[in-house]
Formats: structure tokens, C-alpha cells, sequence
């Protein structure tokens, strides 16, 4: 995509940019946030066995995986800055839907919806914070995914917090998404406005992803799977095979994800440093070493330094696959859609694998196949090369060739 016609993206323009983007990512991960704390409530109020829940979480990566692909259709349509706006205004309003379901056919319904909206609203951001990336010439991805995770912290404490005082979801979505859609919507008017020069081609409604996409996305898989293994499972290792406490148990995985977040803000001085391909084989090798001490621990303490150990080694990878995918050929969107909904297929997956294969052996093994996914993350870093091309600044007004980049 070109700039609109007239606007000269300067350096403190694509500066202030950079902050906008971060914001959004910010006010994303509160939406998650918010969201996870209020889950038991959600299943109370709904009436459903643990099972039913479950079904219904499901069609959030379902409908997630279904929409991204269109993300770089709406924005080819309606340029980058009014097809955020609008995609993060579904996104922090759609949080309402599920407390708002009765039963599971209406649940899975909202949950549908919730995870459309976050998948697009998802790819977009991205692809505008690699935009971003490119503009300025070096590594944003990382923090942008870090203050992600910020916001998801955020959300969670206030979500926490209403939970503590009996706080009717309802009431605390509706005033939640009230905030953060007046938050996104500010930020929103920062953020590049890209618009699609006359003889560029709109993207395909849906289409495979393209083969690099591919490669780039089993990293991320490898990544994502070890995260939301630590993430739902990290309190139950614990508590069940070294008979922790419940508090302490809880404590390992509020560690796990400051660990993430914490390295995610610092990475991109890392990345900047030494490349992403560097970075990430370091982080694997890193996350492996955690996934070991994890297996061998016979004290809850070592156990929590191989989840704080593996943390900080799969905390980058992430936002470098999406930072790879972006740079990985002339249809961004496209890419990162097709690394987005393998991370997002992950994710979903992976806490299901690990409980069927502790139920048939034990969880030290099922850790174990974390530790070989992380070697995994070390052995295939080669393909985020992409990520590690240069990126010059770019500050010349819209009619500069350079600038009129395709990018959505």
C-alpha cells in the first residue's frame, strides 16, 4: 500500500506511529486478559460442564483461523488506519458476547465471534507494526508483542480484582470494553494510514498461505506450543508431581508470563544486536535447558526455573515469526495471516496433547515433548533469515517509489 495521498510519513511521523501500534497491542492483550479472569463466571452462568466449556473455547481459534485471511482484504479496502479502527472496535466489543450467552449454543456463537474479531483485528496490527518495523530499520516486534502482553496483565488484575468482589461479568465487560474501545480508537488515529495505489491488486479473499509463511509458522508452532503447555499446565506440574501448595502452584505461572513479558520488551535491543536468527537459536537452546530442568526437577524451585528459563527462551519468537512473515514477500497480510492462524492452531491444540499424554504416561513426559518441540525452535531458526534483511528508514513523501511498497 502507498501513504494517503498528501500525508509524508517523516521520521516522527513513522515514530509516533510506532507508539500508536504499541498501544493497540496493548489494549488487545487487556481484551484476553479481561476475558480469561471471568471464565468461571462465564461457565456458571451458561450452565456448563467442564467438557461443554471447552467446546465452546474451541470455536474461538475456529473462528479466529476463519477470518484472518480477510484482514488484508479489509484493509486494502478501507486503508490500514480505518480498518484497524474498525477491526479493534469489534474486537474490544465483542468482550460483552459471552457473558451474555445462557446457554452453549449461544456461547459457542459469542466465542465465534470473539475469535474472529481478535483474529483480524490480530493480523492487522501486525502487519502494521511491520510496517512500522521497515520504516524505521530495526527490530519494534518484539516490544509491540511485550506491551501485548503488558495489556494482558492489565486486564487480568482488573479482571481479578472484579472476580474478588463478586462483580457481575456483564457489568464488568460493558464497562471494560467501554474503556478500551474509547483507548483503541484514540491510539487508532496515530497509526499510518496506508492506502492502495490504483493499480495494485486486492488481495485474495481467502488463500493458502504462501510456502515461506509455511516454514516460518512451524517455528512459531514449535514456540506456541510450549507456551500455552507452561501456561495451563506449569501450576498442575507443581502442585501434582512435586505436591506444592495451590498458591505457590499459581505463583510458577503468574512467573512464566512476567518472564515472557519482561523479554519481550527487551528483545528487540537483543534482535537489533544480533539477529533474529541468532536471537531465536539462542532462545531455543535456552527454552530446551528450561524444558530439561523442568523433566529432572525433584524440587518445586527448579521446576520454576526451567518455566522462567523457558519463558525467556520462546518470548521473541513469536513477534519474530510475524516480523519474518512480513518481510517474507510482497503480500504481508497474507503471510502473517498464514503464521497467525498455525500459532493460533498451537495454541488450541496444545493443551489437549499434553493432558491426553500425561493421562497415558505422566506429565514429566509430556514436558518432554515440550523440550524437543523447544530444540525444534533452535534447529529450524534459519528460516526467520527474512527478518534479519535490512530494513532502511524510509522518510520521502508519498510519491517517492520506494514508499509505494505493498503493504496493507
Amino acid at each position: 500500500m502507498s501513504e494517503m495521498a498528501g500525508e509524508v510519513h517523516d521520521e516522527r511521523t513513522v515514530r509516533r506511529a510506532r507508539y500508536a501500534v504499541a498501544a493497540v497491542f496493548a489494549v488487545h492483550g487487556a481484551v484476553t486478559g479481561s476475558f480469561a479472569t471471568r471464565v468461571p463466571w462465564i461457565q456458571d452462568h451458561a450452565g456448563l460442564s467442564a467438557g461443554q466449556l471447552g467446546l465452546a473455547l474451541a470455536f474461538t481459534a475456529f473462528g479466529a483461523s476463519c477470518s484472518m485471511p480477510l484482514a488484508g482484504r479489509i484493509s486494502h479496502r478501507f486503508g490500514s488506519r480505518t480498518a484497524l479502527r474498525g477491526l479493534i472496535v469489534l474486537w474490544t466489543l465483542s468482550l460483552v458476547l459471552p457473558s451474555l450467552a445462557p446457554n452453549l449454543l449461544t456461547l459457542c456463537l459469542a466465542m465465534f465471534a470473539y475469535g474472529a474479531t481478535a483474529g483480524m483485528a490480530d493480523v492487522a496490527m501486525n502487519a502494521l507494526g511491520v510496517e512500522v518495523e521497515h520504516r524505521l530499520g530495526k527490530s519494534i516486534m518484539s516490544g509491540l508483542h511485550g506491551m501485548w502482553s503488558a495489556g494482558a496483565l492489565i486486564g487480568s488484575a482488573a479482571g481479578t480484582l472484579a472476580a474478588h468482589l463478586g462483580s457481575d461479568a456483564r457489568l464488568h465487560f460493558a464497562l471494560a470494553a467501554a474503556s478500551l474501545t474509547a483507548l483503541g480508537v484514540l491510539a487508532c488515529h496515530w497509526v499510518l494510514d496506508l492506502q492502495p495505489t490504483e493499480d495494485e491488486e486486492p488481495p485474495p479473499r481467502f488463500a493458502l498461505p504462501p510456502r515461506s509463511a509455511l516454514l516460518i509458522g512451524t517455528v512459531g508452532f514449535c514456540a506456541v506450543f510450549a507456551e500455552g503447555a507452561s501456561l495451563d499446565w506449569s501450576a498442575v506440574y507443581l502442585r501434582d508431581q512435586l505436591g506444592t501448595s495451590d498458591g505457590l502452584a499459581a505463583a510458577s505461572t503468574t512467573g512464566f508470563m512476567l518472564t515472557m513479558a519482561l523479554a519481550r520488551i527487551v528483545g528487540d535491543a537483543v534482535v537489533n544486536r544480533f539477529g533474529a536468527v541468532r536471537t531465536v537459536r539462542a532462545g531455543g537452546v535456552f527454552a530446551a535447558l528450561g524444558g530439561l530442568l523442568i523433566v529432572i526437577s525433584g524440587h518445586p524451585s527448579v521446576a520454576m526455573a526451567g518455566f522462567a528459563l523457558l519463558g525467556l527462551g520462546i518470548a521473541v519468537v513469536v513477534p519474530l515469526c510475524f516480523a519474518a512473515a512480513g518481510h517474507s514477500g510482497p503480500n504481508p497480510s497474507q503471510a502473517i495471516a498464514g503464521v497467525a492462524t498455525i500459532t493460533y492452531t498451537s495454541g488450541l491444540i496444545a493443551p489437549s496433547i499434553l493432558g491426553g499424554i500425561a493421562q497415558a504416561t505422566s506429565l514429566v513426559v509430556s514436558f518432554g515433548l515440550v523440550t524437543v518441540l523447544a530444540c525444534g525452535v533452535a534447529a529450524f531458526a534459519g528460516v526467520l533469515r527474512s527478518a534479519d534483511r535490512d530494513r532502511p528508514k524510509i522518510t520521502a513523501p508519498s510519491g517517492d517509489s520506494t514508499a509505494q511498497r505493498a503493504r496493507s
